[in-house]
C-alpha cells in the first residue's frame, strides 16, 4: 500500500494512526521493522512527513508461527468475533517456551480457532496478558491485532479491572490494606521477583474476606501489573500464598499457589460495551478452603 501525504507536517506514526487501521504501537514496530518506507527509506517513528511523502506500507508483516495446534479442552466463558473471555485452569501454561512447546494454552486456542492476533511475539498468539502456569481463572484473549493493540493500551491505562482470590498462611488482622511496593528481577534466581529499591513500581490492595486458625482468605486488586506481583507483595509483608512453590518455604503440592483471577470488568475495545466476568474457585481450591472450615 502507497500513501501519498498531503498538507501535513505529524510525526509518521501519528499521521499513519490517523490514516489507516494500523494503531501508533503497531506502526512503530513496523516502521523498526523496515516493513514502512518514505520515499524508498526507513525512517524513524519521530520522521514528520512533507507534503508529497511517498508513504509504503509493505504486505507479509504477519510472523510466522510454527507452534502446533494441540486438542486441549479451553473453558470459554464469553466469546465474539473480536476476543475471547476463558477460565485457566491450574497447571496449565499460557505460551510455549522453556522445553513446553506442545502443551500449553496456546497450543490449545489455535486448535480451538484459526482466528488469533499475530502481533505480538510468534509465541503467544492471541495473548494479550498472562497467567502465572498454576493460577487459575479468567483471562482476555484477543482474535485479531486491532483488538489485541486496544485491549493491550487498556491495560497499560490500567482500565481493564481484575480481582484476585487468594488463601495466606497467616493470619491477617487489618481488615484491608494496600502494599506498595518495587518489584524487580532476583539477580541470585531468575526465576524469582523481589521487592526492591530501583524496581518498578508495583501496587496491590487486599481485603480480608474470612480467617481460619493459620491462613486467611483474601480478595486483591492490582493498580500494576508486574510478574508475580501477588505473590511477591504478599510473601514481602509476611503471608505468603499457601501452596506456592516459589515464594513460600513450606512445601507445596502439585496444584501450586492458591490463587484464582476470579473478576474481570472492561469496555469492549470495538463495540463499547462494558463487560463483566466472574468464575467460581476451582474444585480442588475450594474442597481445601471446607477442610479449614471443618
Amino acid at each position: 500500500m502507497k500513501i501519498e501525504v498531503k498538507n501535513s507536517q505529524d510525526r509518521i506514526d501519528k499521521y499513519l494512526a490517523s490514516n489507516t487501521l494500523y494503531s501508533r504501537e503497531l506502526i512503530n514496530k513496523m516502521l523498526k521493522d523496515g516493513y514502512i518506507l518514505v520515499n524508498n527509506n526507513i525512517v524513524k517513528s519521530s520522521y514528520k512527513v512533507k507534503e508529497n511523502d511517498i508513504i509504503e506500507i509493505k504486505d507479509g508483516y504477519i510472523k510466522e508461527n510454527n507452534i502446533v495446534a494441540s486438542n486441549i479442552p479451553i473453558d470459554v466463558v464469553y466469546e465474539d468475533k473480536y476476543l475471547m473471555v476463558i477460565n485457566k485452569p491450574s497447571g496449565l501454561v499460557v505460551h510455549p517456551g522453556n522445553g513446553n512447546y506442545d502443551n500449553t494454552l496456546v497450543n490449545g486456542l489455535m486448535y480451538y480457532t484459526n482466528n488469533l492476533s499475530d502481533i505480538g511475539e510468534k509465541e503467544r498468539p492471541g495473548i494479550v496478558h498472562r497467567l502465572d502456569k498454576d493460577t487459575s481463572g479468567l483471562m482476555l484473549v484477543a482474535k485479531d491485532n486491532l483488538t489485541h493493540e486496544l485491549l493491550a493500551d487498556d491495560f497499560k491505562k490500567h482500565s481493564i479491572h481484575r480481582e484476585y482470590i487468594a488463601l495466606v498462611d497467616g493470619v491477617i488482622e487489618v481488615n484491608k490494606g494496600t502494599i506498595d511496593a518495587p518489584i524487580k528481577r532476583d539477580k541470585d534466581n531468575f526465576l524469582k521477583m523481589k521487592v526492591a529499591s530501583g524496581g518498578k513500581r508495583a501496587i496491590t490492595h487486599f481485603i480480608v474476606l474470612k480467617r481460619y486458625k493459620h491462613n486467611t482468605l483474601l480478595r486483591l486488586n492490582l493498580e500494576t501489573g508486574r510478574t508475580h506481583q501477588i505473590r511477591v507483595h504478599l510473601a514481602y509483608i509476611g503471608y505468603p500464598i499457601y501452596n506456592d512453590p516459589i515464594y513460600n518455604k513450606k512445601d507445596s503440592t502439585e496444584f501450586g499457589q492458591f490463587l484464582h483471577s476470579e473478576y474481570l470488568e472492561f469496555i469492549h475495545p470495538i463495540t463499547k460495551e462494558k463487560l463483566n466476568f466472574q468464575i467460581d474457585l476451582p474444585k480442588y481450591f475450594k474442597d481445601y478452603l471446607d477442610t479449614l472450615d471443618e
